[in-house]
């Protein structure tokens, strides 16, 4: 028989319970995988919260996110694939701390750090991971379409990466709703561009997910566009805003 907290949708458990009710999730949802898996997820869990511990979003910690991200994938997707799950909680690792992950000293961090991720939870996960890891981007040149760009191309060749992204996009779409002041608008015109190309690679064949779940993440995307839209007619975006990654 599920818990209270397994019945609740993720962001109420957020908004009452904080990161202590979306770790309390997480524990009694990684119990019915055999002892190795759920042991090699609570190491992934460990070394993201090591990595992001100082880090922090407007309203919450970054490790919040991450739980959510894999909560879905887990939960509402129906995933129990452990290097998805492991590359979901390690999904912004490489982009936000190379060097902590790492180890100073290294030419090129990232990829340093992508090979650490393989030698500790295999190359799957660090081919999964660096799948949706956003590079530097050339801040001369529109951002936003640089990020849209990558991740459509990344996406392409790699359809498990797919069901990461899609959640990590579905859950910064939702936090717009507790976003506030003039980056709300520029998040939201770099993420609407995105809906049509995600609900399209979400929906094909090679997509390892079920019909029932594509149309489930199809309707999600429908109702993120929908929010897009309606914070965007709320006023323009100013024109020195366009250069930002949000």
């Amino acid at each position: 028989m599920p818990s209270f907290l397994q019945t609740l949708p993720l962001h109420t458990i957020t908004e009452v319970y904080g990161e202590a009710g979306l770790r309390d999730r997480f524990s009694r949802e990684v119990e019915r995988f055999e002892e190795r898996d759920w042991r090699r997820l609570n190491r992934a869990l460990a070394l993201a919260s090591d990595l992001h511990r100082q880090d922090r979003r407007a309203r919450e910690p970054v490790v919040n996110h991450l739980l959510r991200v894999t909560l879905r994938v887990m939960c509402h997707y129906e995933v129990d694939d452990v290097d998805v799950l492991v590359a979901a909680l390690l999904h912004d690792s490489v982009e936000d701390h190379p060097v902590e992950l790492a180890g100073e000293g290294h030419d090129d961090p990232a990829a340093a750090a992508l090979e650490v991720l393989s030698e500790k939870f295999g190359p799957r996960v660090a081919g999964l991971v660096h799948a949706v890891t956003n590079p530097a981007y050339d801040r001369t040149r529109d951002v936003h379409a640089q990020y849209r760009a990558h991740v459509i191309a990344n996406l392409d060749r790699h359809p498990t990466a797919r069901i990461i992204k899609v959640s990590d996009f579905t859950d910064n779409g939702v936090g717009l709703v507790h976003t506030t002041g003039p980056k709300v608008r520029k998040l939201a015109m770099k993420y609407r561009p995105l809906v049509p190309p995600l609900k399209e690679l979400i929906n094909r064949d090679d997509t390892p997910l079920t019909d029932r779940i594509k149309h489930h993440i199809t309707g999600q995307l429908d109702r993120a566009d929908q929010r897009f839209t309606a914070i965007l007619h709320l006023g323009a975006v100013p024109e020195g805003d366009r250069a930002e990654a949000g």
